[in-house]
Parts: structure tokens; sequence; C-alpha cells
């Protein structure tokens, strides 16, 4: 290994771990502390813009000790800065060593609280449809920018004011609307299906809610489909569903 290549590798550990790892030789303490400074706030900058509850919650000391574990023990696969909130869930999602020190559903939070992040950066153009469209004889289209998720803790309802002591299983449509400004829906697990038989299409309302009905078994197939329609229609008028194209 060349020289420069070591000096490297000493400088990245140092910057990782400086308070166990010593400074590569030859550079003055303060310069290195106001460097180590300065890559650490920054990236703790970007993480606490994008979990503020998650902080909160936690408290000011151990939310700094689990970022400064991410910083010390992370191996990330991206460039980008607004990637580094989604190396924080892989990387906690992932390192058992903090499943018993950290509440149970703090992952599920953090992933919540990075979905809004997420559909304000994602990338899309709907098709050309119509607004008015027939919902169950059509293809409903989506908005460009929406997420069908379910969690295994309540996590819309996790706060200052009160923490979950059991799983409970949670449905939410997330999706950005016209105005670009995201909107969350809880969803009941028969809603969240169909949602899942749409966006898993092509298929239209009805083919979803028939398919549906034959999942669970339902007595009446077409009053399922009912039902189905006056959820899909209530999807368009919030805007997570535009209208429709041609089946």
């Amino acid at each position: 290994m060349l020289a420069f290549q070591e000096f490297q590798r000493e400088l990245g550990r140092h910057i990782r771990d400086p308070r166990r790892t010593k400074r590569p030789a030859g550079v003055p303490a303060r310069r290195m502390a106001v460097y180590n400074d300065l890559l650490f706030d920054n990236l703790r900058g970007f993480l606490d813009a994008c979990f503020p509850l998650s902080r909160q919650l936690l408290g000011e000391r151990r939310w700094f000790s689990l970022v400064r574990a991410f910083f010390r023990e992370a191996r990330c696969g991206a460039p980008y800065f607004r990637e580094i909130p989604h190396e924080f869930l892989d990387w906690l999602a992932r390192t058992e060593t903090l499943r018993g020190s950290l509440p149970p559903w703090l992952h599920e939070l953090a992933h919540y609280e990075w979905v809004e992040l997420a559909l304000d950066v994602m990338d899309g153009d709907p098709p050309a449809h119509n607004p008015h469209g027939d919902l169950l004889d059509g293809l409903p289209v989506f908005a460009p920018a929406v997420l069908n998720l379910t969690y295994t803790w309540p996590v819309h309802r996790i706060g200052a004011a009160w923490r979950p002591r059991k799983p409970a299983a949670t449905h939410l449509l997330v999706f950005r609307d016209t105005e670009d400004a995201v909107q969350f829906i809880v969803l009941n697990p028969l809603s969240s299906r169909l949602i899942a038989l749409l966006q898993a299409g092509p298929c239209s309302g009805r083919q979803a809610c028939l398919a549906l009905a034959g999942e669970i078994a339902h007595p009446h197939p077409e009053s399922l489909a009912i039902h189905g329609a006056q959820l899909i229609a209530g999807l368009r008028a919030t805007g997570a569903l535009l209208g429709t194209v041609p089946a």
C-alpha cells in the first residue's frame, strides 16, 4: 500500500471514531478537531431534519449516541446527501446490537418519518388519463408519488404524549397531491389489499374488487364491488387517484 493510501485509511478511521482512533501523524489536533466536527455535524443535520420525532422521543443523549454509532459503523452505498436518511434506516434495521437498547417501534417510526422525504423527491409523471372516468370499468391511475404501507406498530399515533406497549398492525396510504403536499390516509386491511391489487394491475376497479372477494371468499362479490367503488371514489376525491385510462 502506498503511503498516501495508508494516510487516507488512517484519516478515515480517525474521522469515524476520533475518541478511539488516533489521528494521522503530522496533522495538528486543532485542525483535525474542526474537520471531525464539520463532517459529523453535517451528517447529523440531515438526520435531525428527517427524524425530528425519533430524536425527541429518544432524547438528545441517546439520539447523539445513535447517530455517532451510525457515523462510526455504517458503510453507505449512495453518494447523495438526500440518501443519508435512507442509509440510516437500512443500518438501523440490520444492526442487531442495538435491538435491546432502543424502543421496538423506533425503526418503523423512523421509516414513517422518512416517507415524507421519499415522496417529496419521488419522480414520475402520470399517463394521460380521464379525471372523470368510470373507476369500476376503467383502469384507475394513481398519483405519481404514492406508497401503500403496512407497519407492525401504530406509527401515526406515536408522539410525546403516547407510546405503544403492544404491536398493532397499521395500514397507511401516503401520497403527494397535486399541490405537492404529502398526505396520509389510514386504511383497514381490506382497503389496503384492494389498493395493492390495483397497483399490481393492470386491472379495472371491478376486477380488483372481484379478485379481493375471491381471496376472502366473500359470499356476495358484487356487494363487495359496491363498497370497493366507494373506496376508490374516495381515493380520487383525496387526490390519491387521478382518474382512469381505458381497460
